[in-house]
């Protein structure tokens, strides 16, 4: 098997019609298409629901149903908040910036730019509460290929004793940020 992308990730919301108004306006992205039915295509149960598309950019799609006959959406709270997310890339730092004065102009709170080494992000939540982060890539290709380099011997450590290992502490050390 060879896959060729992720064809859309899907999250519930709790009003289709404000979701995609929120991503259009804060994110411009653009609605692409909707499914509704009254029964759910691969189980048939009865489940009336809104399927949006929105497009994200380079032919990724984000996508939300909304489940008005299922109990009220909550998040997962044997996982902390910060854990679960979706991030977007953005051109630059410069853009980055922009973005952040459009979502703090939205009346949202916006954590960042936070420097994690190789990348500096902000981090909001939508009106569902889902975590977003927009992301300025600032690494170097030595930086990556060390990265890739050690990412077999830090999985391997941290399977073994559950503790960070440190081949990629310099991410987020002060003395080696750019």
């Amino acid at each position: 098997m060879k896959l060729k992308r992720i064809h859309h990730v899907a999250y519930r919301c709790h009003d289709a019609k404000e979701t995609v108004e929120f991503y259009e306006r804060v994110l411009n992205m653009e609605f692409m298409l909707a499914f509704a039915e009254d029964q759910v295509p691969s189980t048939k149960e009865p489940d009336p629901y809104m399927h949006v598309f929105l497009d994200a950019g380079m032919g990724n799609v984000l996508a939300f149903f909304e489940l008005p006959t299922q109990a009220e959406m909550d998040r997962d709270h044997n996982t902390p908040e910060w854990v679960q997310h979706l991030a977007f890339e953005l051109e630059n730092y410069d853009a980055l910036l922009e973005a952040k004065e459009q979502v703090a102009a939205e009346g949202l709170d916006v954590i960042g730019p936070i420097n994690h080494g190789i990348f500096q992000s902000i981090y909001f939540f939508d009106p569902n509460g889902h975590r977003l982060e927009l992301v300025a890539n600032t690494q170097t290709q030595e930086q990556i290929d060390e990265l890739k380099r050690v990412a077999p011997d830090m999985l391997e450590e941290w399977s073994r004793t559950k503790k960070a290992p440190r081949h990629a502490a310099w991410l987020h050390e002060l003395e080696f940020r750019g």
